[in-house]
């Protein structure tokens, strides 16, 4: 596979997840792989290779005679998804703390005076969860654990939608994400790394109960 394909799927991949986690392309709606290609100046190969990629994070569906379509917020994949990341990035995290410097604290700390101006910009939701992202992984990458860190980007790509889908719909659900954010960085700081685990899982597992709360009300997905 030659940069420029790859370059060219990578592009049509990004371009498709950003509209799909922002609600251009609601649940349901199908993703026309010519009319795909021509917005975007691409052959259709480089659209179905970026279709197939999306649909490994459980954004897109294949579905007989309609081809790729955006996959529905399922209530059941929640509960799976945050159950994996639960236990798995408490345990990174516990594995890390001992081996955070002054410079994990810094940048850590860094990420979090951003939450703030995000929720004041145009696109609070967008930015939000790219610096959780960001503030989770700041504290993982310590463990110098790499396949565990490419396992948990990879469960957080399949969770983004979700995440983002929290923030439009939970009340002071930002709020509490951020105090908990502060909380677990200072127990990161005093190196208490199983009261730092215990706050983590109980967070990922309260923003998936949250969701999945959400979901069972009917909110739109």
């Amino acid at each position: 596979m030659s940069p420029t394909y790859k370059t060219r799927t990578q592009m049509v991949m990004d371009n498709l997840r950003a509209r799909i986690l922002r609600g251009d392309f609601p649940a349901g709606a199908p993703l026309r792989q010519d009319a795909i290609a021509k917005e975007l100046a691409v052959s259709r190969i480089p659209v179905r290779e970026a279709l197939m990629q999306l649909e490994a994070q459980g954004l897109v569906k294949f579905e007989p005679h309609r081809g790729a379509v955006v996959t529905q917020l399922d209530s059941g994949s929640v509960a799976e998804l945050f159950y994996l990341r639960a236990l798995l990035e408490a345990d990174t995290l516990f594995h890390a703390v001992d081996l955070m410097t002054e410079e994990t604290f810094v940048n850590a700390q860094a990420i979090l005076d951003q939450f703030d101006a995000a929720l004041e910009s145009g696109t609070r939701v967008e930015h939000w969860a790219q610096l959780n992202h960001s503030f989770h992984a700041t504290l993982y990458q310590a463990a110098n654990r790499p396949q565990a860190m490419e396992l948990i980007a990879q469960i957080n790509l399949s969770c983004d939608r979700y995440v983002r889908f929290e923030l439009l719909f939970a009340q002071g659900g930002i709020d509490k994400a951020e105090r908990e954010h502060a909380e677990l960085l200072a127990l990161c700081r005093a190196r208490r790394k199983h009261e730092a685990a215990v706050l983590l899982k109980q967070h990922i597992q309260a923003a998936g109960l949250s969701i999945g709360q959400i979901l069972s009300r009917g909110q739109p997905g």
